[in-house]
């Protein structure tokens, strides 16, 4: 008996026959380029077969094998991106100063104005990195005391800095968008 023997049909190509078509009309439709989609194709179903075994566990192959052509689509698009060619001599980039940065100037000021309870706290937990624990502990205190006090003197040095360095602070973030610190008396 000779047979002719048919290849070994693979959870691969059973799901290549099946979805095949559709891929191609989603890579066709996207890049209108019938010969670029068929090579594209052509690395999806490289890439299924390169999956092996692995390819036979997954769930929904259809799934698989559409986010693999997109993915193969996007890396197609970023290499069709054109470059530009940059001078020799590029000017050094500026740094923005952010303005809470700014205030450095202003903070030294605004601390000796506070309470000496308030600039301790702020001092040790704000500025020196103690943890509320560690300061807690150190000064005889109940964490939740601390963790008050810190609230508490955080509120009036933003009321201070509001007073003497006029401090805005943007209306949708809460973060410092400028200050005009005064001009003190030399």
């Amino acid at each position: 008996m000779n047979h002719a023997l048919k290849p070994m049909e693979t959870c691969v190509t059973r799901a290549w026959k099946m979805h095949q078509a559709e891929i191609f009309g989603f890579l066709r439709h996207r890049l209108g380029d019938a010969d670029l989609s068929a090579d594209l194709l052509q690395l999806v179903f490289l890439k299924a077969l390169h999956e092996g075994r692995r390819f036979c566990e997954l769930r929904e192959p259809r799934a698989w094998l559409f986010t693999v052509a997109r993915h193969v689509l996007t890396d197609n698009f970023r290499s069709q991106r054109d470059y530009v060619d940059l001078p020799e001599e590029l000017a050094e980039p500026v740094a923005e100063v952010l303005a809470v940065d700014s205030l450095a100037d202003c903070l030294p000021h605004v601390l000796t104005l506070l309470e000496a309870a308030d600039r301790d706290i702020l001092t040790c937990c704000e500025l020196q990195g103690m943890t509320q624990k560690a300061y807690a502990a150190s000064h005889g205190l109940s964490l939740a005391a601390a963790k008050s006090r810190l609230l508490r003197a955080r509120l009036r040095l933003r009321a201070a800095l509001l007073t003497a360095c006029e401090v805005r602070f943007d209306a949708d973030s809460g973060q410092v968008c400028c200050h005009l610190p005064r001009k003190r008396p030399s």
